[in-house]
């Protein structure tokens, strides 16, 4: 190299440093101080939240962005602040995830950014604030998301002018707390021409579907969203559609395209759930070749799933659940290279399974449909597979417990009601995977235990309609001693057990056995479980509440016969009795023939603030009876309280005896039959020629409306989908508890506001808890547990200030708690126990002081116990063992009360119940007694009696006064 092109080479290298020191000077000062000064005021406006919202629901760690803004340098350096290099204006704001807490209102510092492009507000607290007209003077604006930050009130028009826009997110977590009319939804389609990206998910709009739409559209969610009418078929013409989530719209109906679509080649994601198509699945779905997820679960479809799909070799989720999908389920659905997820459940196919081909598959749901013929050996080479349900089928043959061992990731193995045989030939080697955490083997002629000794990690387990005799081997108990939290051995040949040692148990069903004896559970010297007053005691008196209750139903109902009889007005009295003994007849022809039982002790260990709860149900119990042994501190002080309901039950009852309107009637026929066993004996009392008040099964009116429905452990199959929420205006009471119901809660649940108890536990119901529950501002208690449930527990349950027992443990509910329990002052049982909660126990639930009984245990709940915990003064049960707390309990919590060692979920309340029901037996009984007297003496004219008796008691009674006195 000579020395010029030396010096030229050097020359350069220094221009170049000092382009780059001089840009960087330049754009350490491009910020206009106004803007700067802005920012900081809006910065000013907020606290810092510690609660991560993105972390519990994005899996992305927030931080805040805002702490690290200052004048030492320049605001285009800031943490979420860009400028454009020209200018110095600033044009990006990213604060999405920053734990920002306050209020944005019009008076806010952001609005003089008027040069900005980009806003990003996203999953931070901007609770009680309303958008504000001002974003639409944003004129430069094309990215805006304010999704998920608590916006509430009125999206207003001027969002509209932003005509630029690309991108548009103002979902929200709850339902209804932002709302867009319907004009300015047809407005904001129409002028916003550019838009690429449009959430508006969970924001009332109640509105239809205007054919207006963007072309350069490629996302479009408007999800629970309260749409009604067809959808407009341009929607499935939009040329660069990636995503379409119409999902949870049930008043939306419309058509697939028959030909293809414009969208064909880029949609990726489809969901229509619960959207009616009331049609079959088109040939034309075939065109989507781009497929990622197909959503079309409960939208009334039927027939065949049609060949065309076949070609869909991208899809990995494929969700045509709670259909009448029907035919066989073709082979090449297996066969699919991507397919991980199916879920065909509810459905009517039928015939024999193909060969499994593909590895792909993780989930396989196929349960409650007609399938037949024995399981294909290719399920073997399913080595991926995680979950495979095919209970309540028509599977038959011998399945030979070796059949499963290859499967080293199966956690889910469902194969109950089927009219297979499980076998275990080789009962030395045979086991099942040990990665097994719930299995459902009812009615599988199981006779043995064998084959379970390797599955160590069992959470849940049926065992349900076997033919196991004699009685649970030791081992068994070891190897669950830790695990199993649900465990049904009901309708087997058992005889006997000496105890329980599983720590981790939440019920255990044991009817329907050869258990001898009535032994209650001992108490001993390493648990708290029983009063100090012995059992026996404690039965003396259980068993005295029955003449009690007799006895002043006996003296009641000969008061209102003398009442009657002295208005002359016997015809009410003698339509009544003839009611009371139409009932009595109806409850024997149902009693079943009744073994003993046995009931084994309890050896538990406590330790800290863990402690255990255990359900039995004996198996003198009849199908449709649960009794719970709970632990009573002063049970005497019930008494009072039963009888105290005894005047009341009896006016209650004489007004409940009347006729349903027909339109209730022919609503609740027309859910039954779409009920899959509609010919339930239960529910074979259900027909028009009958008195819906008086013959239905688990049916009660007042004043010719229906106020109760319990139809609990039926054995009903079905969904909720067609439940006649708008119809049954006056329902107060609705227990559809311990069936088999399935798919998700439909959100006019909300139109139940009279309802004052429900309980939907114990069934396999999917999906969220729709945000419409917190309309039911009379709902007093509220039990879903054990169910499939998933998704945030909506913060609407805060709307629900009357309720005093909230139960949504056993299911698969994620997120965070919400704050809005706080609201619910009147709480006393709160159990959301065995979830996947995450994040901090709020320090809110300090403020519900009632508070009697909390379960959070089996979670993963971090951080600290609250100290506010210490102002819960009438707390009797805590509950948070396996969790990821830190272990040290606030001494606010120690010095103020000890936690007694209390049962979990149900609690004492539930035992008061089945007090209250012995002192109920026996008044109803005394009742029916006296007014069958009454009518007996007016039929035979013999009416002296009556009055002779009537005389009798008034003078004991009189007597008993004065003695008092």
């Amino acid at each position: 190299m000579d020395y010029k092109q030396l010096s030229v080479v050097l020359l350069l290298v220094f221009l170049r440093h000092e382009l780059v020191f001089s840009s960087s000077i330049l754009l350490s000062h491009l910020c206009p101080k106004h803007q700067s000064t802005a920012l900081l005021k809006f910065k000013q406006t907020f606290t810092i939240d510690t609660f991560d919202m993105c972390g519990l629901m994005l899996g992305q760690e927030s931080y805040p962005k805002t702490s690290s803004w200052n004048l030492s340098k320049d605001c285009c350096l800031w943490d979420g602040v860009k400028c454009d290099e020209m200018s110095g204006h600033v044009i990006e704001l990213d604060l999405g995830c920053s734990l920002l807490v306050g209020v944005i209102d019009s008076n806010s510092s952001l609005f003089q950014l008027s040069h900005l492009q980009r806003l990003n507000l996203s999953m931070n607290n901007f609770d009680g604030s309303q958008i504000s007209p001002k974003f639409g003077r944003f004129s430069s604006m094309t990215h805006l998301d304010l999704s998920r930050s608590y916006f509430s009130g009125q999206i207003p028009s001027e969002i509209s002018h932003l005509s630029k826009l690309h991108s548009l997110l103002l979902s929200t977590l709850y339902l209804n707390k932002l709302r867009l009319a319907s004009h300015e939804f047809k407005s904001l389609l129409g002028n916003l021409t550019q838009l690429r990206e449009l959430n508006l998910r969970s924001i009332n709009i109640s509105s239809t579907i205007p054919p207006i739409f963007s072309s350069h559209l490629t996302t479009l969610r408007l999800g629970w969203t309260g749409l009604y009418g067809m959808i407009p078929e341009s929607i499935f013409y939009l040329p660069n559609l990636e995503r379409l989530d119409l999902h949870h719209n049930n008043q939306l109906s419309g058509y697939f395209p028959k030909t293809k679509w414009n969208s064909s080649a880029s949609l990726i994601e489809l969901d229509l759930t619960d959207v009616n198509f009331s049609d079959t699945l088109p040939e034309s779905l075939g065109y989507l070749t781009s497929l990622q997820s197909l959503t079309l679960q409960n939208c009334n479809l039927r027939g065949p799933i049609p060949e065309s799909l076949s070609n869909l070799t991208r899809i990995e989720s494929l969700y045509l659940g709670d259909n009448s999908l029907n035919g066989t389920i073709p082979s090449w659905i297996f066969s699919l290279p991507s397919l991980s997820l199916i879920y065909l459940s509810n459905n009517q196919f039928s015939g024999q399974l193909e060969d499994f081909k593909s590895n792909s598959l993780v989930w396989i749901y196929l349960q409650d449909n007609q399938l037949q013929g024995h399981l294909p050996t290719s399920i073997q080479n399913l080595v991926n597979l995680t979950t495979l349900d095919l209970s309540s089928n028509n599977f038959s043959g011998s399945v030979d417990v070796s059949f499963f061992s290859n499967l080293k990731y199966l956690l889910d193995l469902g194969l109950s009601y089927n009219r297979i045989t499980l076998t275990n030939e080789d009962k030395v080697k045979s086991t099942l995977p040990e990665s097994l955490e719930k299995l459902g083997l009812a009615a599988c002629e199981v006779k043995e235990f064998e084959f379970l000794r390797s599955a160590k990690n069992l959470k849940e387990l049926d065992l349900s309609n076997n033919k196991i005799q004699g009685r649970i081997p030791d081992w068994a108990w070891s190897n669950w001693e830790f695990s199993v939290s649900t465990l049904n051995l009901s309708h087997n040949m058992l005889t006997s057990m000496d105890s329980i040692p599983l720590q981790s148990l939440d019920t255990i069903d044991l009817r329907s056995n050869f258990l001898q004896g009535r032994e209650m559970p001992k108490r001993n010297n390493t648990t708290q479980e029983f009063n100090q007053e012995s059992n026996s005691t404690f039965l003396s008196e259980f068993r005295k509440t029955i003449p009690m209750g007799y006895g002043s139903g006996l003296i009641i109902g000969l008061f209102i016969a003398y009442f009657m009889l002295s208005s002359r007005n016997s015809n009410w009295l003698s339509r009544i009795t003839e009611e009371l003994e139409y009932r009595i007849v109806m409850r024997k022809r149902k009693k079943k023939q009744q073994r003993g039982h046995s009931m084994p002790h309890f050896t538990r260990k406590t330790s800290n603030m863990i402690y255990y709860d255990i359900k039995v149900y004996p198996a003198t119990i009849s199908s449709n009876q649960t009794i719970q042994f709970k632990i009573i501190w002063q049970y005497k002080r019930m008494v009072p309280k039963i009888l105290s309901i005894l005047q009341s039950f009896t006016l209650l009852y004489l007004f409940t005896v009347t006729f349903a309107s027909i339109e209730e009637a022919n609503a609740l026929l027309k859910w039954k039959a779409t009920l899959q066993n509609q010919n339930n004996s239960l529910l074979a009392s259900w027909t028009l020629s009958s008195n819906a008040c008086r013959d239905w099964y688990g049916v009660k009116c007042f004043n010719g409306r229906v106020n109760t429905l319990n139809i609990t452990n039926a054995s009903v199959i079905g969904t909720l989908y067609d439940f006649p929420f708008s119809f049954l205006p006056f329902l107060k009471y609705l227990d559809l508890s311990m069936n088999n119901f399935s798919g998700t809660i439909p959100p006019e649940i909300g139109n139940l506001t009279n309802l004052v108890h429900l309980q939907l536990s114990n069934n396999k119901i999917s999906g969220t808890i729709p945000p419409q529950i917190g309309s039911l501002a009379k709902l007093q208690t509220l039990r879903i547990f054990d169910n499939h449930l998933n998704g945030p527990i909506p913060g609407e349950i805060g709307c629900l200030r009357s309720l005093t027992k909230l139960s949504l443990g056993s299911n698969f509910l994620n997120g965070s708690i919400p704050i809005s329990l706080q609201n619910l002052t009147n709480l006393s049982f709160l159990y959301l126990y065995k979830n996947q909660l995450s994040g901090f126990i709020p320090k809110e639930i300090g403020h519900l002081r009632s508070l009697t009984e909390l379960s959070l245990r089996k979670n993963s709940l971090s951080g600290s116990i609250p100290a506010s915990f210490g102002n819960l003064t009438n707390l009797s049960t805590l509950y948070l063992y396996e969790n990821q707390l830190s272990a040290s309990i606030p001494e606010e919590i120690e010095t103020n009360y000890t936690v007694p060692a209390l049962d979990d979920q149900e609690s004492n309340s539930e035992f008061l119940k089945d007090f209250s029901k012995a002192a109920l037996m026996g008044y109803g009984s005394g009742l029916c007694i006296g007014l069958s007297i009454v009518y007996f003496m007016i039929s035979t004219g013999n009416l002296k009696w009556l009055v002779r008796i009537i005389a009798e008691l008034e003078r004991k009674i009189i007597m008993r006064r004065s003695k008092k006195q």
